[in-house]
């Protein structure tokens, strides 16, 4: 049975780049893998075939001669690339160009791995959850807060061994972290049981922190709170996060903000809104009322006669700063509105009642929205009587 061409079998053109070439044999191999088909004897036959290709196509020389003379470069020998003269190659090599990717994860990649290099390990990134009030996050504040957490030991400096000794390359692995197997056609990569992956080993570990390089204490910290600040904000405090395995550098520590509820105010982005009750009198007659402001003054605000509920008024440049700015920069804090929000009055004495009657009584046409509403209610009734 005649073979299917190489860039055919991958899924590539032959201009194809050596990282488009990786890429293609990379999902063909997670599409085929034998761990992924159990007992699929067609996919086992793919995933060789595309074993092949790849062994071909990832090597310079090799992919030259097929360029030029197709499979006959491997056919007895031809060209010197053949293996064993059955031109299949070798299929461990090829799957282990890619294996880290496709499983290294599973397999406890973390920390890398190779001759002569460190073991040391990047820290967790921490996240703290921080609430500030809207009057703090107005005006911007400094935050005191404890954050739990791993620091370097001090006993050993952070490597993991008595005296501040550097921990000695593993002898199973080499240093590598993992060690390899060979299974069937492929090879599998494991994590080194001697050094749990991490490549070094310590012979006296440190009494301390028994080895890691590290130890859990509390730390307190200043955290800065730009003003603007809203719900969801995330502050980045470098290097403060927990402290890396055996001197290797600490992650970073992430400030969630959450921005408290406020009894008056309540806040849409850079706007501000607050309702304010007046009474029927003042909404009627007009007049002027004090409202609060955010910065803990004072505005007067006059209301228009004949105000109704749900009226808004707006004060310019009242409301809350843009994040990174202050909140006196003319033209960029928001607004804040107030909603009138007209009183009927309850616990009427005898006189007040008697005034309200005779107001109604001698009242023209100064309610057009009752007016306008019962006009409408009428011609419903006409209609529905027609």
């Amino acid at each position: 049975m005649a073979k299917r061409d190489y860039y055919e079998v991958l899924g590539v053109t032959r201009g194809a780049s050596a990282d488009e070439i990786k890429k293609a044999y990379r999902t063909k191999a997670k599409e085929l893998h034998p761990d992924r088909n159990k007992d699929c004897k067609v996919s086992e036959a793919a995933f060789k075939e595309a074993n092949e290709a790849y062994e071909c196509l990832k090597d310079d020389q090799k992919k030259a001669a097929y360029d030029r003379f197709g499979h006959a470069a491997f056919e007895n020998g031809g060209g010197g690339f053949g293996r064993g003269g059955n031109g299949h190659g070798d299929f461990g090599s090829a799957f282990a160009d890619v294996f880290e990717d496709l499983f290294g994860d599973m397999m406890g990649r973390r920390g890398g791995g190779g001759n002569g290099r460190s073991r040391a390990s990047r820290g967790q990134d921490l996240r703290y959850n921080l609430r500030v009030s809207l009057e703090e996050a107005f005006t911007g504040t400094q935050k005191a807060i404890s954050v739990p957490g791993s620091v370097a030991c001090g006993g050993c400096n952070g490597t993991g061994a008595e005296g501040s000794v550097e921990p000695a390359t593993c002898p199973t692995c080499s240093g590598m972290g993992k060690v390899r197997a060979s299974q069937g056609f492929f090879t599998v990569e494991r994590t080194c049981p001697t050094c749990n992956g991490q490549g070094q080993i310590v012979k006296n570990p440190c009494k301390q922190c028994q080895g890691a390089g590290r130890i859990e204490k509390e730390r307190q910290l200043s955290v800065n709170i730009p003003a603007g600040v809203e719900t969801g904000t995330r502050i980045r405090l470098a290097s403060e996060g927990e402290a890396g395995m055996r001197g290797g550098p600490s992650g970073d520590l992430y400030i969630f903000i959450e921005v408290q509820e406020h009894p008056i105010f309540i806040r849409d982005g850079r706007m501000l809104a607050c309702q304010v009750p007046v009474s029927m009198i003042s909404a009627a007659l007009g007049g002027e009322i004090e409202v609060p402001t955010i910065d803990g003054g004072r505005s007067r605000v006059k209301i228009p006669p004949g105000t109704q509920s749900g009226k808004q008024l707006r004060l310019r440049g009242k409301g809350m700063p843009p994040l990174r700015h202050g909140p006196g920069m003319n033209g960029e804090a928001g607004d804040m509105l107030i909603e009138l929000s007209v009183e009927t009055p309850v616990n009427l004495t005898a006189r007040q009642r008697d005034l309200l009657r005779e107001f109604e009584a001698i009242q023209a046409d100064n309610s057009p929205q009752t007016q306008g509403f019962f006009h409408k209610i009428k011609g419903f009734w006409d209609e529905m009587k027609g």
